[in-house]
């Protein structure tokens, strides 16, 4: 019997779909197109108001980060939260009308409120086949990711095993196989690179803005004022903020590239030197993939501040929170012919995995036709701190 792999994802943090692309890509390749299926069921159950509830939270975490903050500690220790998710009738059955339609041989889970869901469906008799939480955080990992149980857990790194480990999570379950990302990084890992800066090259300073980021405008300013590096800025689809640093960076001598949307930020990472963003899961994760250091110019609470931490144990880039921090680092970086991000790229190599989609997937279709019951993990009895 082939497999099917059903894949559940939200549009709350591009982490979640971004993992979830990936690996139905990895899944198709592997078994030929059709293998999986990425559905978000919230925006199938009520498409309106999902889009609703995705502005405000995208709009929270942006203007009210001390707020998020207390929602995301709340979510992580309350234990009412558990029975409010089971209990989203619409969801569970718009969720299992959509696994008895495309028959799966395993579930993934992208985003941890699934786990809920399909924990009551199992204990319904709804649902015979396993289900995996993909976590797309890294070590500041909220407890909803194994509260509801699951068969097994694919963590991006050792360091979010271990925080997994003392919440109580069997070792047997967890499996560090990384972050999936695009094919893209693997299948083109020796060919694209930035230029050696022992060489005399010029520096290649890439500059992802996403909706919200502080000082955005101000730091491309800077970027483009300066003449030590060649500037690539991809704005999204702020079209205002483009016509702006089109305008800005006219006449300027270095290499420059101002894009709006773009499906070419893995290969914009590898051929990159260093690339500033905020901490998100995708970009992040990507980031590594790519061997591209990164400075850090904005961390949401809670789950983004987790990302940054790995990037901080490792010695890979650093925190600039200001348009002038930016410029600085980016200085210290190149200095002396690039020392210190020639460090930073070193450090790179222990944390790498552009192969993590593929690996997930054999992994999962490897397993999934056992049948495994999920087991609840109970709540940690700590709040895992993460050190300054």
């Amino acid at each position: 019997m082939n497999p099917r792999i059903l894949i559940l994802t939200a549009g709350f943090g591009e982490g979640h779909n971004a993992a979830a692309r990936a690996l139905a890509a990895a899944c198709d390749a592997r078994h030929g197109a059709g293998t999986a299926r990425v559905a978000d069921v919230f925006a199938l159950t009520a498409p309106r108001l999902n889009e609703v509830v995705r502005r405000g939270y995208l709009r929270l975490i942006n203007s009210s980060p001390r707020l998020w903050s207390a929602v995301y500690a709340w979510l992580d220790r309350s234990s009412a939260v558990g029975p409010m998710l089971r209990s989203m009738r619409a969801e569970r059955r718009v969720l299992a009308e959509l696994i008895a339609r495309e028959e799966p041989t395993a579930i993934c889970c992208t985003y941890p409120v699934y786990a809920f869901l399909l924990e009551a469906l199992a204990r319904e008799g709804r649902l015979t086949v396993p289900f995996y939480n993909i976590v797309t955080d890294s070590i500041s990992i909220n407890s909803l990711w194994w509260r509801a149980g699951a068969a097994g857990w694919f963590v991006p790194n050792e360091d979010s095993a271990v925080v997994m480990r003392q919440a109580g999570v069997e070792s047997r379950r967890l499996h560090v196989r990384g972050f999936p990302v695009p094919e893209f990084f693997a299948r083109h890992a020796g060919e694209f690179r930035p230029p050696d800066l022992a060489g005399g090259s010029t520096p290649r300073v890439l500059f992802i803005i996403n909706s919200g980021t502080r000082g955005a405008a101000e730091t491309a300013r800077r970027l483009l004022t300066a003449t030590d590096w060649a500037v690539t800025c991809t704005v999204g689809r702020d079209e205002k903020l483009r016509y702006e640093l089109e305008k800005f960076a006219l006449g300027r001598n270095c290499p420059t590239a101002i894009l709006g949307w773009t499906n070419e930020i893995p290969r914009l990472l590898m051929t990159h030197h260093v690339v500033i963003s905020k901490a998100g899961g995708a970009t992040t994760q990507e980031a590594i993939a790519a061997l591209c250091p990164m400075i850090v110019n904005q961390i949401v609470p809670g789950q983004e501040e987790g990302n940054y931490e790995l990037l901080r144990r490792y010695g890979i880039g650093c925190l600039a929170e200001t348009p002038e921090a930016v410029i600085a680092e980016l200085q210290r970086a190149f200095r002396d012919g690039g020392r210190v991000w020639r460090e930073w790229r070193t450090a790179l190599g222990a944390l790498s995995r552009p192969d993590a989609a593929r690996e997930i997937a054999a992994a999962i279709m490897a397993e999934g036709t056992h049948e495994t019951e999920p087991e609840p993990v109970p709540m940690p009895l700590r709040t895992v701190v993460i050190s300054a």
